[in-house]
């Protein structure tokens, strides 16, 4: 996908300003789904009932359509209309948040969930197209710099925000019937607002050189990621990670998207650029911030569990936890150049993997008394790390190639990135679920013969479930003092398996230090790039209707 932009002698669009709020208020309410999503995980495991394996699709279904349609929405922009194709990823989006809102059952959220990612996927590449032509190349830096941060702010307002929907569940309640829909319905207002902006500023524009649809390679990669994200999730299901209906979809899936790599390096409009691994300042950093994302949406979906049903905090507190990383992130971002201009790239990297090394070895230690100071000390941390891990390492993806290749490079990046978040929450997940059973399991056993033998594997499913059988119990007759143990059984069990998985992510950083460390240049140059701008500045100008 290329964005050609308008002629140097072209005036600049005078509502510029106007149409890139619009536009990141548009890739606001994308990016703020899903960290929204994550702090309502335990409200939807308690009154919709999914399993654990159920959670991690209603995560993951989003994101892989999500990373898979990418590309597509980027050429169907630059050949329709980016501005057509951004209200009618918006329109999908909205439509899959209102479904979501009233699902009855894990499996239509599940599927709602995957109707918000194809929608979705059209606003990262379609706003970041609309933004190169409004802009002019003086400006076109620091709105571009007010995208990314809309990413950076869905991190930080999206805990908060779902915390808030959720601690006052009557708002919305007496509309949809549940306490947790409103953190799907609270987006449909919002896309609404940001389709009228679009509709009233946004001019259309197509790129007339544009690539042609690799059908082929969309449906390789949503297969064989699709297959192989199963495999891993359903060793959750079958406590057993070498049973022949876990390993074969991750083999087969693996297999596909082999296939994948090997179809795209032949392709003449391949859609996932394999070539962009030869250049090494490009493949070490874009390691760095997928091995840092697996971390972080692993971590993610553990932290909320341990927040709300562990230590009981409510649903807008657990909420505000997170607003510590954000903070991190924010301080440590804007800042990260001046440290490269220092130190050199390779520096800021690794002490940025270093310092999500550190909170995440703290997070090993995690216990129901740790104080409320050092978690918040722990998560500023680990933002803070993340900071100077993501900023710098995506400037060096932007410098070490030719403008030329930019969009292929950001168009690989995104992908990638999303895939190794998707891969994260299934395989924490995943790990999550089965490490708690085994370690809950002679409590549950030991329990006495009254208690049916479906409560009994509804309690080894989650802390969040066990939680439920026990108030219900209590309710029913069963004294405080018998369900009290049971229940701190529970709690000790999913803390002894979160530290299983903080390991898994520590380990995986781990290996993202060595990488940088040893890998990735002092420095990174620009490639070429001042040439190629005066030639694509030069050339003929982009079709706007």
């Amino acid at each position: 996908m290329t964005s050609p932009s308008a002629p140097s002698g072209a005036e600049p669009n005078p509502k510029r300003w106007a149409i890139l709020a619009v536009l990141v208020v548009s890739l606001l309410i994308v990016v703020l789904d899903n960290s929204v999503l994550n702090i309502a995980l335990p409200t939807i495991q308690r009154d919709l009932g999914p399993t654990q394996s159920q959670l991690l699709w209603a995560i993951d279904a989003y994101v892989l359509v999500f990373a898979a349609l990418l590309f597509t929405w980027g050429v169907l922009g630059d050949k329709y209309g980016r501005k057509r194709i951004l209200l009618i990823g918006l329109t999908i989006f909205l439509i899959g948040s209102a479904l979501c809102s009233v699902a009855t059952d894990p499996a239509q959220l599940i599927g709602y969930r995957a109707l918000m990612g194809i929608g979705g996927a059209a606003v990262t590449p379609v706003t970041l197209a609309i933004i190169t032509v409004v802009f002019p190349p003086r400006e076109r830096g620091k709105a571009i710099g007010f995208w990314a941060a809309a990413v950076g702010g869905g991190v930080a307002l999206g805990p908060v925000l779902g915390g808030l929907l959720l601690q006052n569940p009557r708002w919305f309640h007496w509309l949809i019937g549940n306490d947790w829909g409103s953190v799907f319905l609270i987006n449909v207002p919002i896309v609404i607002i940001g389709m009228v902006g679009i509709v009233r500023l946004v001019p259309e524009s197509r790129n007339p050189n544009h690539q042609r649809l690799d059908v082929r390679g969309l449906l390789l990669s949503i297969s064989g990621l699709t297959l192989m994200v199963y495999g891993i999730i359903h060793a959750g299901d079958k406590g057993d990670w070498l049973a022949a209906s876990v390993l074969l979809p991750i083999f087969g899936g693996a297999a596909i998207l082999a296939f994948f790599v090997f179809a795209e390096v032949r392709s003449d409009h391949k859609s996932f650029d394999v070539t962009l691994f030869t250049n090494r300042p490009y493949a070490v950093s874009l390691t760095a911030v997928s091995l840092a994302f697996f971390a972080l949406s692993g971590i993610t979906f553990t932290l909320p569990f341990f927040l709300q049903v562990v230590r009981g905090y409510s649903t807008l507190t657990a909420g505000l936890f997170f607003l510590s990383f954000a903070v991190g992130q924010l301080i440590a971002a804007p800042r990260s150049a001046k440290m490269v201009a220092r130190f050199g790239v390779r520096r800021v990297i690794t002490v940025g993997l270093s310092l999500v090394l550190v909170a995440l070895l703290f997070l090993t230690r995690l216990s129901m008394t740790t104080p409320v100071w050092l978690i918040l000390a722990i998560f500023f941390t680990f933002g803070f790390g993340m900071g100077n891990t993501i900023a710098p390492a995506s400037t060096v993806m932007q410098n070490s190639l030719p403008l030329a290749r930019a969009g292929a490079g950001s168009a690989v990046q995104n992908t990638v990135r999303q895939v190794f978040g998707a891969f994260g929450v299934a395989i924490i997940g995943t790990l999550l679920t089965n490490h708690y059973a085994h370690g809950f399991r002679q409590t549950v056993n030991a329990l006495p013969a009254q208690v049916p033998q479906a409560a009994r594997d509804f309690m080894l499913q989650s802390v969040a479930k066990a939680q439920v059988v026990l108030d219900q119990a209590v309710l029913r007759g069963m004294p405080v003092t018998v369900a009290g143990p049971i229940r701190q059984a529970s709690y000790e069990s999913f803390v002894n398996a979160s530290h299983l998985t903080t390991w898994v992510s520590a380990g995986v950083i781990l290996v993202a230090v060595v990488v940088v460390a040893a890998l990735l240049p002092t420095e990174v140059h620009h490639s070429h790039r001042s040439a190629v701008i005066s030639a694509q500045e030069s050339a003929a100008p982009v079709d706007e209707n």
